[in-house]
Parts: structure tokens; C-alpha cells; sequence
């Protein structure tokens, strides 16, 4: 029998001082779970609860898609990484042992399971094969923030898929995609399946599963059935308002105006018939051998790759009414970039602030934005205090295109209007194809005894952010709400009177009558005011809150609260029996969320 007077629930009346998100501020308050230092948290034994449930969940539906789980390793043998490049990521912990050799801590674990693969998979006849574990993660995540949300340990489910060909690793992920689907809906989180970037995993696709919420740190571009990060996000722009063409480009004497703002209005025209500087240094790459991956960048491909050179300037210009996505801008220069330097801008192209396509030719490769449109445009004149007025891209210089604005709202998408809705990621799912068996010679002989490499899907899911953000879509200002699937506890009794009297006699034969049903339930028996256990209880967030105390027991009736809305429900009978209070708790059951 679990008794709050026994139980390590630690709820505070207050929340810590830095904490923004509600997830963070809740789960704090309500004992869940406990700082340890920055980006490391502790699970406590209800926050734990939770986190076990949702887990379970997981576990349940990748048994179903026929997944096979193991545990593989958080320290592992640098050399691994090195292998595929990944050696280069900022955020991977990085050690040295005693003996001196050089170890990560893993924040993924592609490079083993695929070694593993590549030493044991041999024939067609071992392909599909699906693998998956729970395992911690490390990552030195350099702004650690928002509870549980972005930390520097956690624990994820990944799971990995090999196949024969292109089509099977297709239906691997379409596998995965309905797991996870289910695994949403299971654990009563609204959802977005939306297209992504591939990020440092490399490969050629990917989805994110997005769960809305204020608190979320990625926003999400929604329009009909198109959804996608808005890092990789495409749409048609709004169109532009041009002025009258011009035959050639006229030097307007603009004295200190330096951003969009200040020139449109100087100018009297408006922001999108300015063309947007955004200069960036870019790495050049050089083919290296396999043997000198060390250098290489995090995305680099098999069985060699690619280290900086050095750097190039490239001046990417946009609409003065949008803004450069730096995703979609490495993408599209398929290398690293950075800001260039205020020195690299004045030696190269003109005065910080002034800068301009015009005049450029042979110096500084030039890439447009595809939402800018033939016409004239305001752009800068790379001398100091001047703009030009009436350059037309193509006439006046010539460019490379690209699409690397980030998409507004309002922008169209098979004519419906786009909407942006901020999210928590709480799962990623991506198409690796050859991306890490080649490294590792993870090959299989087919049904002709042809060598043939194998193809490879990863997919992962964090149960604390699943945790985090069912507390942020249902929270209210009472405390948590927990969809009744990860609810650390089933039902809550809040026991009103004296150790030793009817008051708690009958709230112990209730809990025991719920506990041999099958419910999970807490018992609140601590020897506090009722109004702060019903306060605990509100802040806690179980679905079910059955209230016995003087008035219960003189009206035969347990007080019911669905803590969903706070909506009270018919009472149920004292006096009766372990079934029928068992079958009256599990008819209410049934309708809660």
C-alpha cells in the first residue's frame, strides 16, 4: 500500500527562480524531480513513475514492429567516431583513460550497433533486422535549460534498422512511423509529424515528432496537411511591392543608415524592395583519405571525407523582409559557414553596412534567395553612406540561387497559408541509407552471392521530453494533468481525518479494493490540513481524485474529482463491496483522457 506519509514526494510551494518553462516550474514543485547540477537532473520516485510508464509504452510498440532489444555501451572507443567523422561534434564528451587512450561519451550509438552489424549480419537472410535499447545519453550541451527538456544526461530509446536495398530500409521507416504514431497517441500528447533537417546524423531524410506547446524551442510551419520544421520549411513568399524599374542602378547618398529599416523609410519604400546582405565565411573543403578523418567534418561520407581548407566569402542576399535560415544556407553551400568578420567584409566586398552585389564580379561569389523575383531592387553600394536604387539580379550581377529564407507566416504552401506554432521535439526518426555501413564495410551477400551494402534507419524517442511535454500541454493553474497513461499514479485518495478513525479506515479499504483491481494508487495519509493535501493532490496531477472524509462518510458517498477540467462526478457508494467499487472506479476510468 503506497501512503504518502511513507513516500519521497518532496512538493514545493514555489518554483526555482530560473525557471521560464511549466514543465520545469511543475515537475519541480510537485516532487518529480531534482537538480543536481546544471543540465543533470535526478528522477525522483514519482517523476520516475513516469518516466518507467512512458518507457513501457515505447517498449510495447517496438516489440510489435518486431524489434529486438539490447544494451549497448555510453563509453566507447573513440576510434569508432573517427570512423565515420563524427569524431569533430562540439557537443561530444570526450575523454582519455588512464593508458591513455581516447574515449566518448556517446550521445547516439549508430557506430556501435553498426559494428556489431558489420561483424555478425552476413546474408541475405539475416536482413531486415531491427535493434533497439534504452540506454543514457551524454551531450555537453552548451545552454542547458528548461528542466528536463535540454539537459546534458538523459535517457533515450533508439532504435536502428538494417536492410537489403533502398525499398526495404522504406519500409523499415514506414514501420517506425506507425510505432510511433501509436506511441503519441498512447501517451495523450497532440503531435505534428513533420519534415526536418538531418542534422550532425548525416543521411538522406528525416521526421521529427513535434509536440506544440509555448515552451517549445523549434517552430513548426503548418499548412493543410504540409508540415516541417521550419529549419527546412519551403513555401511560396508574399509577393514583393517593387517600385518603378529603373534603366540602371542610381547612387542614393544615405548617411549612417545602415539596417532595413532606416532605408526603407529614408528611401520611402517598403522592406521587401530591399535586397538583405548577409555575408558568410565558408569552409573549402579537401578530399582526405579514411586514415585522416580526424579533421573531417561531422557529416562526412564513407570511407573518407572531407577537412576545411580554408575559407571563402559568399554574399547571400534575401528580401529585406525576410531572413536567412542559416539549416537551409548550409545545405545549399553543402559545407559549414559562419558570419564573416567585420575585417573579412571591409578587405573583401565594402563598409560593413553598405555592401552590395553590384560591382562584385570575380571576387565574391554572390547566392540569391529564390524568393526574390525579377525587378529593381535598393541594395547597397559598398562605399560608405551610399545605397543604390533600381538593381535588377541578372542585368547588374550575376548570382547563384538557392532557396535559404526562413518561411513567414501568411507565405503559401499549395495555396493555403502557412501557420507557425512553436513545439517540443520529443522524437526524430531519419533515413540514414549508407551513411554509417559504409564506414564500417557492413556488407551482406545476396541470393546471387553478390556483395552488397547494407541499408540503415535510426530512430529515436525521449521519454523526459515526452514527460515535459504532456505536463506543458495540460497544465493548469493548479498544477499537472496528466494524460491517464503516464500518470505516476492511477488514483489519488486524499484521507481526511485522524490516524486510527473512520475517516482513514475507509480510505484504506478503498485503496486496498482499487490496488487488487489493478490500479495504481497513492493514499495520502499524512497528518496535514486537508487543504494542503488537496493542494498536493491538484499539484501532482492524477486522473482520478477520490476524497473520504466526516462529509463522505455521512452522506455514503466517496467525494470524486476528474482532475482533467476539475469536473466532479457522481459519488461512490462507501459501504459497498471490493467489485462494485472496483467497477464504479473503472467505469469513470473510461472516460478520462
Amino acid at each position: 500500500m503506497t501512503r504518502l506519509s511513507r513516500y519521497l514526494l518532496p512538493t514545493e510551494k514555489q518554483a526555482p527562480a530560473d525557471a521560464e518553462a511549466i514543465s520545469h516550474k511543475l515537475m519541480v514543485r510537485a516532487g518529480l524531480i531534482r537538480q543536481v547540477g546544471s543540465g543533470m537532473w535526478s528522477w525522483l520516485p514519482a517523476g520516475w513513475r513516469v518516466h518507467r510508464r512512458i518507457e513501457q509504452i515505447i517498449r510495447q510498440e517496438m516489440d510489435a514492429i518486431g524489434a529486438q532489444e539490447m544494451l549497448m555501451p555510453v563509453l566507447q572507443p573513440a576510434e569508432l567516431w573517427r570512423k565515420t567523422g563524427r569524431i569533430a561534434i562540439e557537443e561530444l564528451f570526450k575523454l582519455t583513460d588512464r593508458k591513455g587512450s581516447e574515449l566518448v561519451l556517446a550521445m547516439t550509438h549508430e557506430e556501435v550497433v553498426t559494428s556489431h552489424v558489420a561483424q555478425l549480419v552476413r546474408s541475405y537472410r539475416d536482413l531486415p533486422l531491427v535493434l533497439y535499447h534504452f540506454q543514457v545519453k551524454e551531450r555537453d550541451e552548451p545552454r542547458p535549460r528548461a528542466g528536463v527538456l535540454r539537459t546534458r544526461e538523459f535517457i533515450m530509446k533508439d532504435s536502428y534498422s538494417f536492410d537489403r536495398d533502398e525499398e526495404g530500409l522504406a519500409h523499415s521507416y514506414e514501420l517506425h512511423i506507425c510505432a510511433y504514431d501509436r506511441m503519441m497517441e498512447r501517451c495523450g500528447l497532440r503531435f505534428y509529424r513533420v519534415a526536418s533537417d538531418v542534422g550532425m546524423m548525416g543521411g538522406r531524410s528525416a521526421h521529427e515528432y513535434m509536440a506544440p506547446c509555448p515552451a517549445g524551442e523549434n517552430e513548426v510551419a503548418l499548412a493543410g496537411s504540409y508540415a516541417a520544421n521550419v529549419e527546412v520549411a519551403s513555401a511560396q513568399a508574399k509577393p514583393a511591392n517593387l517600385p518603378e524599374p529603373l534603366d540602371a542602378p542610381v547612387r542614393e547618398h544615405t548617411p549612417g543608415l545602415t539596417t532595413v529599416e532606416e532605408v526603407s523609410s529614408f528611401l520611402g519604400v517598403p522592406a521587401s524592395a530591399l535586397l538583405k546582405a548577409y555575408p558568410v565565411a565558408v569552409e573549402v573543403q579537401q578530399n582526405v583519405g579514411e586514415n585522416d578523418l580526424g579533421g573531417a567534418l561531422a557529416g562526412a561520407s564513407a570511407g573518407g571525407g572531407q577537412r576545411s581548407a580554408g575559407m571563402r566569402l559568399v554574399l547571400v542576399l534575401v528580401r529585406g523582409d525576410h531572413f536567412v535560415n542559416e539549416t537551409k544556407l548550409e545545405r545549399a553551400l553543402h559545407s559549414r559557414c559562419r558570419p564573416a568578420s567585420a575585417e573579412e567584409i571591409e578587405s573583401q566586398i565594402g563598409p560593413a553596412g553598405f555592401i552590395g552585389p553590384v560591382g562584385l564580379q570575380g571576387r565574391v561569389q554572390i547566392l540569391l534567395d529564390e524568393a526574390v523575383h525579377d525587378g529593381c531592387y535598393v541594395t547597397g553600394g559598398n562605399e560608405r553612406d551610399v545605397h543604390l536604387r533600381g538593381v535588377r539580379p541578372g542585368r547588374d550581377f550575376t548570382f547563384d540561387r538557392a532557396d535559404v529564407r526562413t518561411v513567414c507566416e501568411g507565405d503559401l504552401v499549395n495555396g493555403i497559408p502557412i501557420s507557425i506554432e512553436r513545439a517540443i521535439e520529443v522524437g526524430n526518426i531519419f533515413q540514414l541509407g549508407l551513411r554509417y555501413t559504409e564506414p564500417f564495410g557492413a556488407r551482406f551477400l545476396d541470393e546471387e552471392g553478390h556483395s552488397r551494402p547494407i541499408w540503415m534507419g535510426c530512430y529515436g524517442i525521449g521519454p523526459a521530453r515526452v514527460a515535459a511535454a504532456a505536463v506543458e500541454q495540460y497544465a493548469d493553474e493548479r498544477g499537472i494533468s496528466w494524460p491517464k497513461a503516464i500518470s505516476p499514479f492511477d488514483v489519488h485518495i486524499v484521507a481526511i481525518g485522524r490516524e486510527g478513525g473512520p475517516e482513514r479506515r475507509a480510505a484504506d479499504a478503498l485503496h486496498e479494493a482499487l490496488r487488487s483491481a489493478g490500479f495504481v494508487v497513492i493514499c495520502d495519509d499524512r497528518d496535514i490540513g486537508p487543504g494542503q493535501k488537496l493542494a498536493d493532490a491538484d499539484l501532482l496531477g492524477a486522473p482520478l481524485r477520490l476524497t473520504v472524509g466526516r462529509r463522505a462518510l455521512e452522506a455514503g458517498e466517496v467525494e470524486v474529482l476528474m482532475r482533467r477540467g476539475g469536473r466532479r462526478a457522481g459519488g461512490i457508494a462507501i459501504g459497498a463491496g471490493e467489485t462494485e467499487l472496483a467497477d464504479a472506479v473503472r467505469t469513470l476510468w473510461a472516460t478520462l483522457p
